[in-house]
């Protein structure tokens, strides 16, 4: 689900300027821009639920989501890579020793698999990875995307978001996507193929490294 708070912002700039410009009032005007604005942006299973991410990508930030290639070495390469680094993030943060098991609050458990992914993908052959600057050039660790990776060969670019969630709570609503257009926080600078990795997380008797159902990664945590 998108967030609209910015798009209702522009809708009463441009009501304004409207009303400016014609010497109208809401009083004399039967449908001013923003009596249009907002039902439209409330209506969100008509209107706002169908629209492709790839065109709010294109139209807030300039940028194209380019499509995997499937006969294209380079995107079969980095996808292999960045699997190896998801196994390998996922052994480690399944050791008993890790970080996570001392964490109880699963949205505090992202970062260190950011982190570790970043560390791994950075030291891979052929690739660079780190965290997307800002228009502004800061790194911002909070906002869509997570990690920048980039073919040093090829130059293309791959975008990464990590979204984790507690075992068995799959189809909660708080699994919503989300994406909020920014200029000053937009983190999408390149024209870049874009990946999401899902990861569940869930407490067990004994610490174990799987995949869950429909290709979903799994981290688990000993309980004590």
């Amino acid at each position: 689900m998108l967030r609209i708070s910015i798009l209702v912002a522009i809708g009463f700039c441009v009501a304004k300027c409207f009303a400016q410009q014609n010497g109208t009032t809401p009083a004399d005007s039967a449908k001013e821009p923003v009596d249009q604005l907002i039902p439209w942006l409330l209506d969100e299973d008509r209107q706002l639920r169908r629209i492709p991410f790839a065109e709010v990508i294109l139209d807030t930030t300039g940028k194209h989501v380019l499509a995997v290639d499937a006969k294209n070495e380079t995107d079969q390469r980095v996808i292999k890579q960045i699997s190896t680094a998801c196994d390998e993030t996922m052994k480690k943060m399944n050791t008993l020793d890790s970080v996570i098991q001392r964490i109880l609050r699963i949205n505090e458990v992202s970062g260190h698999f950011e982190d570790t992914l970043r560390e791994l993908l950075n030291s891979t052959p052929g690739l660079t990875c780190d965290f997307p600057h800002t228009a502004q050039d800061r790194v911002m660790r909070s906002g869509y995307p997570d990690l920048r990776i980039a073919d040093v060969a090829s130059k293309r670019v791959f975008y990464l978001d990590a979204k984790l969630y507690a075992a068995g709570s799959r189809d909660s609503s708080f699994r919503t996507f989300h994406f909020e257009p920014k200029i000053a926080t937009n983190k999408v600078r390149d024209d870049a193929v874009h990946f999401i990795v899902v990861l569940s997380m869930s407490h067990v008797e004994k610490m174990g490294v799987g995949s869950s159902p429909a290709g979903t990664l799994s981290i688990s945590r000993g309980s004590k």
